[in-house]
């Protein structure tokens, strides 16, 4: 590590000290923060140029707390900032009450300027709330990618790892954040520079903005079954209309019968209660994440009747939805 090698072709002819403005919302995710900061460090070390600045904004202008507890300094509020700079919003747990006015406010100044801004984890449904990815392609972490269709219908939300249209950059969280800085170094100093900060950070598979987000459904449940995988991504497809096991198994060329054997063997559930699990899942993020009604989001996940929902709910979570959502209201910000 004492003995990198100088990149000093392209790396040294371009322009040097692009800086990026994080702006850490309060419960912001480390691992996508982290990933994405310490790239630039990385960069600047393996090229012996100054390439990039960082400065760490957010409300308050004091400090910012992150989901698992720690807190950093910041090192500027709100403040205006210049028209090449890059603002990266880290977000992560209750980003909803994490984007209040002025922190919106904030992002439209910056975006009316020409800023380039980018989301990264739940970073992007701030930019969303702003009105910032109107008509755009964006990307958000899985967890929350019900929700944000939801409530933001005109963003093109994809399943990618990273997503850059034009000047809007979002990255889902984790450790896609590496891949989106990997792919912007590249494309201010080429490859050789970029590789040569994967290997630093040694990371060897570099996902582009073609990857997908999430393990393939074999990987997911344990079980490389293809027929059995076929079902559950039917499933996944269809949780607002959902398909009778008869003809999940016919559409996949299985007896019913056949079908709840592959399930009892390989997940130890019957396809029905599978699919409700599923179905209640989603109600959960869409409960606890968005201020849909709790008949609008029993709807949302294929239930007719508002009092089966809280009967399948309540033995699901051991809580009704409607606790649930208020248990969320006292979460959110007046």
């Amino acid at each position: 590590m004492n003995d990198l090698p100088r990149r000093t072709d392209r790396a040294s002819s371009l322009p040097q000290g692009r800086r990026f403005i994080f702006l850490l919302l309060e419960r912001f995710t480390m691992m996508s923060f982290a990933g994405a900061i310490e790239p630039l460090r990385i960069a600047n070390r393996v090229s012996g140029h100054s390439l990039y600045r960082w400065t760490l904004a957010g409300e308050g202008g004091a400090f910012a707390h992150c989901s698992n507890g720690a807190a950093l300094k910041l090192d500027m509020g709100l403040d205006e900032i210049e028209r090449d700079d890059t603002v990266l919003v880290c977000g992560g747990i209750d980003v909803q009450a994490a984007t209040g006015r002025a922190v919106l406010n904030w992002l439209r100044r910056a975006a009316r300027r020409g800023v380039t801004i980018g989301g990264l984890c739940t970073g992007s449904y701030a930019l969303a709330r702003a009105g910032l990815l109107e008509g755009r392609r964006a990307t958000i972490h899985w967890e929350n990618r019900d929700s944000f269709m939801e409530e933001f219908e005109n963003v093109r939300l994809t399943k990618s790892v990273y997503v850059i249209d034009g000047n809007r950059l979002s990255a889902a969280g984790g450790a896609s954040s590496i891949d989106l800085m990997l792919k912007l170094i590249a494309e201010d100093h080429g490859e050789d520079l970029a590789n040569g900060v994967a290997d630093q950070l040694i990371y060897s598979a570099i996902r582009t903005d073609q990857d997908g987000q999430r393990l393939s459904i074999p990987t997911r449940i344990g079980v490389r079954h293809p027929r059995l995988s076929q079902v559950i991504q039917i499933m996944e497809r269809r949780i607002e209309e959902p398909i009778s096991p008869s003809v999940l198994a016919q559409d996949v060329g299985l007896s019913t019968r056949q079908l709840e054997r592959l399930f009892r063997r390989y997940l130890n559930r019957s396809p029905k209660r599978y699919y409700m699990e599923l179905r209640l899942q989603k109600a959960r993020n869409l409960l606890m994440q968005t201020d849909m009604s709790v008949i609008n989001v029993a709807l949302a996940c294929g239930f007719a009747s508002p009092s089966h929902f809280s009967k399948c709910y309540r033995a699901q979570f051991q809580t009704t939805p409607y606790r649930e959502r208020g248990a969320q209201l006292l979460r959110l910000p007046a």
